[in-house]
């Protein structure tokens, strides 16, 4: 490296401090965007945390604002990007999952897999998509499910740091 100063801890804080307003929007749209390469949300929202300390409940807002937009995306494009035609089959495991996702129960389904941090919440949003979903029941389910795991990785994770 020619010049290390400029990768220092406090260089970068400098430049984030200086393009704040520009760093959110940026961290705005990489989070919109993420979900047609699979870029898990969970890396984003810890560096808005380490990016944004100050502004914890902006990176949350921010997050949720992101991956609702970006559910959304992934679930009107799903038919473009090829996931209907693998639930075109009308077999019996399609159907009771389209059952499932669409009964009764339909919101804590979706919310517990938004909410479980192991399984990409896009999956559902491309799954959903393709069996058409109610978009309400979809995105209430997502939003409910991603505000309790987000604001557990921003305050939990901000006070780890702390």
């Amino acid at each position: 490296m020619l010049n290390p100063t400029v990768f220092s801890k406090e260089a970068i804080a400098d430049f984030i401090m200086k393009y704040h307003d520009y760093g959110i929007l940026v961290y705005l749209l990489i989070h919109i965007f993420r979900g047609f390469v699979l870029l898990p949300s969970t890396p984003l929202i810890f560096a808005g945390v380490l990016l944004f300390p100050s502004d914890l409940f902006t990176v949350l807002v921010i997050s949720l604002v992101g991956i609702i937009s970006s559910s959304l995306l992934i679930y009107f494009f799903s038919d473009k990007l090829g996931f209907s035609a693998i639930f075109s089959k009308k077999s019996n495991k399609i159907n009771l999952i389209k059952e499932k996702l669409n009964g009764k129960y339909g919101v804590f389904y979706i919310m517990g897999w938004a909410f479980f941090p192991f399984v990409p919440t896009d999956l559902i949003c491309y799954v959903a998509g393709a069996l058409k979903i109610k978009v309400t029941t979809f995105i209430f389910s997502i939003f409910l499910g991603e505000l309790l795991l987000c604001s557990i990785y921003i305050y939990g994770s901000s006070y780890l740091i702390s």
